[in-house]
């Protein structure tokens, strides 16, 4: 990599717009699709859709579990689409959702952010939630590497505030910890750092009920639920307020069950990149 992921990230929202398009080959949209729910349907269904939306928007995000449900077979699709990704210009955002301590977090580090790996793309999502510092290996990683995290903060999930909502002896909330650990580690970063977060864009006022101070991340902010999927202006304003020029909206089944046609998935993603982008201007 030959520039930090948040530098890159920057210049590909600016050049296609802020539009992560997620790659989940759920079974019901590959039987929607008309294909196989084997690696075969598979392969198919994500490479047509890095086929029409690749160098169209700013990244995409093919969903681990998605592959992985198919064994080492959908393993080697998920090899190929990463891959693919870059060949297209895209930056490639692993959607795995890694969270472990010591030896076992940096193996995981080492299979998504490790240079030559075949699962290593732009970023990885990962879970802070054995402990922010349980992440140090893929944080140190992603940085000597070029590659970015997002780091889950505030969900939209109805148990996310279970853990993320709760506070410490102080008072500080979970969500705020992690928010201000990943604030530290993009510290004088321009334009933004490469450790981002995952903040649901349909949360509310989640941000400012835990103390969360989105603008001083100074990182990415991955935004499941925006346009179509429910988020408009008035909500992102609520959700992301000063930060929203961070935030990278992410679609996924609503470009999606546009498909088979290239054309059409192409014309989603538009549509869907075109709709976050006023949404959050």
């Amino acid at each position: 990599m030959t520039a930090a992921f948040g530098a890159r990230l920057a210049a590909a929202m600016t050049a296609h717009g802020p539009l992560c398009v997620g790659i989940d080959p759920h079974p019901s949209l590959l039987e929607a699709w008309g294909l196989p729910d084997d690696a075969q349907g598979l392969r198919r269904f994500a490479l047509t859709v890095l086929e029409a939306v690749g160098g169209q928007v700013a990244a995409v995000k093919p969903q681990a579990a998605f592959f992985e449900r198919h064994g080492s077979a959908g393993v080697a699709v998920l090899e190929e689409v990463v891959a693919a990704g870059r060949d297209t210009g895209t930056l490639v955002i692993v959607d795995a959702k890694r969270g472990d301590i010591g030896s076992t977090m940096g193996a995981y580090a080492d299979a998504f952010l490790r240079d030559g790996s075949p699962l290593a793309g732009d970023a990885l999502t990962v879970s802070p939630y054995l402990g922010f510092g349980s992440l140090d290996p893929a944080v140190d990683l992603a940085l000597s590497s070029g590659r970015g995290l997002f780091v889950l903060c505030l969900t939209s999930n109805k148990e996310g505030h279970e853990v993320q909502h709760a506070r410490t002896q102080d008072g500080t909330t979970v969500a705020a910890l992690v928010a201000a650990r990943a604030g530290a580690l993009n510290a004088g970063a321009d334009p933004m750092g490469s450790i981002g977060l995952v903040v649901g864009a349909t949360v509310g006022d989640a941000a400012s009920r835990t103390g969360v101070d989105l603008a001083a991340v100074n990182g990415p902010l991955l935004a499941p639920g925006v346009g179509a999927q429910g988020a408009g202006p008035h909500e992102l304003a609520q959700v992301f307020g000063s930060a929203r020029r961070q935030v990278l909206a992410s679609s996924s089944r609503g470009v999606l069950v546009a498909g088979p046609s290239v054309a059409a998935l192409r014309a989603a993603a538009r549509q869907a990149s075109d709709e976050a982008a006023a949404a959050l201007s």
